[in-house]
């Protein structure tokens, strides 16, 4: 039996789907995690790593025969690559995920190699404000999602915007932050027109597309939150393949060849503008908006089982859509502790919807954006291709399950 490492942070929301994808292959799957506690209900090898300590974690898992490797975020990606490079297995190269990982040397490969992307500047602390253009858009490098990401339409708003996202990087729990630069901001212009997002599977540095997801709510600022995806994507076929090669393009300059990415792209006024390439597959639980993607006769069942198979040069059938679908990210309106949730079943009720999962627990405190990293939950929609607009009906069913769900939240100071 084939075996593969992967390896999980203890927060990940995914290695129970990664356990499902290794049964359903038939592959032995060992943890690589820096809390075992968290995954041993899984009853699966466990092995205790620092993925702040790549040295370390390599001579911990020096004795375990390995046949492919598999990480689910930026974290985990970086020990994955190592323990590929040092055992001739493909993944992704160590340079490239670092360079995805950080968005200054991201921005500044993809710029060397001709991929577009906004217009930047990089700024340290202490250094004189300068903004490439207005509007403009503050980034912390280091941080994922939208934590920390601004809109600044003058100089009075960049100063502003600069001030916050640096108190937020100075309490910051992330484990990058004794990492040099950890502190350094991007501005970049804001690029407008449409978002999408690519998820795909890179091979010998040929990327094979999973799924293009189209944005339909607009990102304008001040912060920008996601909210839905929907796939296929509506946009015209030449523009999508545009979108294709200019994230295969970015993926092979940063070093990405062999594994999994999500990229995200404007549809500015000259075509596609690469705003990030991830060394993993899609965050949280979104990638469950793909199982009625995925199929085939010898099709995987899951993204993950999809990675394992490519991981382990498997023969699989290329993922062509099944169905329309697509997910809702569920908002953090502002912050608060959840007391209640409110409208759940008859949310669950639309049409198209078919799941819903809360992953705040009552009594849990949560942020907004942009000092806030996290959703209230997910839900989920799809409908067959032979419906007119299907990728409508999932975004319509979507918004009306959202508009029935009501988040009960008590000020953070409030007790009761």
């Amino acid at each position: 039996m084939a075996r593969a490492l992967l390896c999980v942070p203890a927060t990940s929301y995914r290695p129970g789907a990664w356990v499902a994808a290794a049964e359903a292959t038939g592959v032995e799957l060992v943890l690589a995690t820096d809390l075992p506690a968290a995954v041993r209900r899984y009853e699966l090898p466990t092995v205790a790593v620092d993925f702040a300590d790549v040295a370390a974690s390599l001579a911990e898992l020096a004795s375990y025969e390995l046949d492919a490797v598999a990480a689910v975020d930026e974290r985990s990606a970086a020990l994955a690559a190592t323990v590929a490079r040092q055992r001739g297995l493909p993944f992704h190269s160590v340079e490239g995920v670092e360079a995805a990982r950080d968005k200054r040397l991201m921005r500044t490969r993809l710029l060397e190699a001709g991929v577009p992307v906004p217009a930047f500047r990089r700024h340290a602390p202490g250094d004189r404000l300068d903004a490439p253009t207005y509007p403009c858009v503050v980034k912390p490098p280091m941080l994922s999602g939208s934590q920390g990401v601004i809109r600044a339409d003058d100089p009075d708003e960049l100063t502003a915007a600069v001030d916050r996202v640096r108190r937020i990087l100075a309490r910051h729990p992330s484990p990058l932050r004794a990492l040099e630069g950890f502190d350094e901001l991007l501005v970049e212009a804001f690029v407008p027109g449409p978002e999408v997002a690519v998820e795909a599977v890179m091979t010998g540095g040929k990327l094979e597309l999973i799924a293009l997801f189209d944005k339909p709510d607009p990102l304008d600022g001040p912060y920008f939150e996601e909210t839905l995806y929907v796939t296929p994507s509506r946009h015209p076929d030449p523009m999508q393949e545009r979108i294709i090669r200019a994230a295969e393009h970015a993926a092979r300059a940063l070093g990405l060849g062999d594994g999994p990415i999500h990229a995200e792209l404007r549809l500015g006024a000259e075509g596609p503008v690469i705003l990030e390439v991830a060394a993993r597959s899609i965050g949280g639980l979104c990638a469950q908006a793909l199982h009625h993607v995925l199929g085939g006769e010898r099709g995987p069942a899951s993204l993950e089982a999809l990675l394992l198979a490519r991981s382990l040069r498997l023969p699989v059938d290329r993922p062509s859509p099944r169905a329309a679908s697509g997910v809702m990210m569920l908002p953090v309106p502002r912050d608060g502790v959840l007391r209640a949730i409110h409208g759940l079943e008859a949310a669950c009720a639309v049409p198209h919807v078919h799941a819903i999962t809360v992953t705040v627990e009552r009594g849990q405190a949560v942020r907004g954006l942009p000092e806030g990293n996290s959703y209230l939950g997910f839900a989920f929609a799809h409908a067959p291709l032979v419906a007119d607009d299907p990728a409508g009906l999932v975004e319509e069913a979507l918004r009306r399950a959202h508009g029935l769900l009501r988040f009960e939240l008590a000020p953070l100071l409030q007790r009761y």
